[in-house]
């Protein structure tokens, strides 16, 4: 089975080249290495375009003239795959790629068509923020309640989908809102689901963590829009 890694990215110049090294080498021969640069402002798109562009660390690269967020980097990423299993990646390496045998495997084995990897079922993680885990925790209940599903980590990154599931789907939401969006769509279409443990090394406000307060408020309401009104 042929790998398609998407990466979306935004002001990840101190991380950037280290995580696609990480790709790269990641134990999982046939992949592709899919980039979008989402309208960087801090050197970003210049290593992409100086060091990264003919380097062999990534086989496409897009650039957004402006920053729209996660949502549509992955909106585009997720067009350009050609693999038979597509995944998600953040550039920011908090998610280890070592650990794509463990999301594949379920779907490799013909178990599962998409695979959650949970940050609390397992693994290794660096411990930080009490309430970013309370309001993990109660996001993924409600969005739970609404999709009859029970994972217990509906925010994670790390998401792998056989492509044609993934390019069926009609992502909406520009931002952080992509995750219960598209948890509650694939929920609708009644594929086999499995969540694996996996390790997550989060990182401070101080190292470049972007998610905030306000994406926690979209996010309930996404939960709602395609959880119950579509």
């Amino acid at each position: 089975m042929k790998l398609s890694v998407v990466i979306p990215c935004y002001n990840e110049r101190a991380t950037l080249r280290r995580l696609l090294e990480a790709v790269r080498r990641a134990p999982y021969p046939d992949k592709e290495i899919i980039v979008v640069d989402d309208g960087s402002t801090d050197g970003t798109r210049e290593i992409l375009r100086g060091e990264i562009e003919g380097s062999g660390l990534a086989d496409k690269i897009f650039y957004h003239e402006a920053n729209q967020g996660k949502g549509a980097a992955l909106r585009t990423g997720f067009a350009a795959a050609t693999g038979d299993v597509v995944v998600a990646q953040d550039a920011d390496l908090e998610y280890d790629p070592e650990e794509y045998p463990l999301l594949i495997e379920p779907i490799r084995a013909d178990k599962a068509d998409v695979v959650f990897g949970s940050r609390f079922c397992g693994g290794p993680h660096r411990v930080l923020y009490f309430w970013h885990r309370v309001g993990n925790g109660f996001l993924t209940l409600l969005s739970n309640m609404f999709t009859n599903l029970n994972l217990s980590d509906m925010e994670t990154c790390y998401k792998a989908f056989r492509r044609e599931i993934i390019q069926a789907v009609r992502i909406e939401e520009n931002r952080f809102g992509f995750e219960p969006e598209i948890t509650a769509k694939v929920a609708r279409m009644k594929v086999r689901i499995y969540e694996v443990g996996i390790s997550y090394h989060g990182r401070t406000y101080a190292e470049g963590k972007k998610i905030n307060w306000r994406d926690g408020v979209r996010a309930l309401y996404c939960i709602v829009k395609y959880g119950l009104i579509r």
